[in-house]
């Protein structure tokens, strides 16, 4: 992996949720501050898309899902929907992104990222208007990414230079579905557990069992659901330090743009580093769009992540061929 690349493309997406949030914070809307924060993680996806048109293309769709995802549950919050219809939204969510990620080949960070999204709109949304908000404060963070990404892309071209990916593998149509159900049954059933505990956070626990099971092979998910949970819980004790502190909104800004571009820059060479940086930044965002989220919440995160990876891991061993099992195995035995 280029160290060039993922520096690049760990300043395009904090910088486009440093922009975000100063042009949400002085609007007439301070109060939806999350929402253009969470388009602008569109940032995030064409990493090591060639440059000009394609890029574009990723991030642009990328914004487009980010947008739908916020526009669904707050709709159905709308018209009314329980908790546990909200939930079942949720999953459906997890499942078409995946879908969508696979069929329109917009690589990593994969679906997790919309899921993180959808899970944010989950709080009740009352009056149309507060729909129409969400909706266009999202799609107004996706605009601010594509346009980050468009003046500041040429950045990237010496990293490209000579680098070599594998042909792009394109799964037929069922394989997608059948990974997209696979995974919004998990992402369901994970978020219902949590919720009937009584957790305030269940779309966490949809999230957790989304990123485990993103894994092209059987040995990816497992050591990805371990080292997710393990990173997890140093991260959630890093938020729970720093919230201590009751640090002013300045500060809690420039804590999620530095750690947003540090889990760019290492979650491609360590997965578990990547997971102590990426979820401060997530706490303290979910913190910045919700002030009255009480102190119990880092250790929430921690419940809900180990949830959703223990199911994900159930789920991709009942699922897994024998050929997945045999590679597993052949991995494990060179790793000894």
């Amino acid at each position: 992996m280029s160290l060039r690349i993922a520096c690049v493309a760990g300043l395009q997406s904090a910088l486009a949720v440093l922009v975000a949030i100063v042009v949400a914070h002085f609007s007439p809307w301070p109060h939806l501050v999350g929402f253009p924060a969470l388009g602008a993680l569109a940032a995030l996806f064409g990493r090591f898309a060639p440059l000009g048109r394609e890029r574009m293309r990723i991030v642009a769709l990328c914004a487009a899902l980010l947008t739908l995802a916020v526009l669904l549950p707050s709709l159905a919050s709308l018209l009314g929907a329980s908790p546990v219809v909200l939930v079942l939204v949720l999953a459906l969510v997890a499942g078409g992104s995946t879908m969508a990620v696979a069929r329109w080949q917009l690589g990593g960070p994969g679906a997790v990222i919309i899921v993180f999204a959808a899970g944010a709109a989950l709080a009740p949304a009352q009056a149309p208007e507060t729909v129409l908000l969400r909706t266009l404060a999202t799609a107004a963070g996706g605009a601010l990414a594509w346009g980050t990404c468009w003046l500041t892309d040429p950045l990237r071209a010496p990293g490209l230079a000579g680098l070599r990916l594998p042909p792009a593998h394109v799964p037929p149509l069922s394989h997608q579905a059948i990974a997209g159900a696979r995974i919004a049954a998990v992402a369901g059933l994970a978020a219902l557990i949590a919720h009937a505990a009584g957790w305030q956070h269940p779309a966490w626990a949809a999230i957790g069992a989304t990123a485990v099971m993103q894994g092209g092979h059987l040995h990816v998910t497992m050591n990805r659901a371990l080292q997710r949970m393990a990173g997890t819980v140093v991260g959630a004790f890093v938020v729970w330090a720093l919230l201590a502190q009751h640090p002013p909104f300045w500060a809690v800004v420039a804590a999620i743009v530095l750690f947003q571009f540090l889990t760019e820059v290492v979650i491609g060479f360590n997965y578990a580093l990547g997971q102590i940086t990426v979820t401060p930044m997530a706490l303290l965002m979910t913190s910045l769009a919700s002030p009255a989220v009480g102190s119990g919440m880092p250790v929430e995160r921690v419940l809900d992540t180990i949830l959703g990876a223990a199911l994900g891991i159930v789920a991709a061993v009942v699922f897994s061929s024998v050929d997945d099992r045999v590679h597993l195995h052949a991995h494990r035995s060179q790793g000894r």
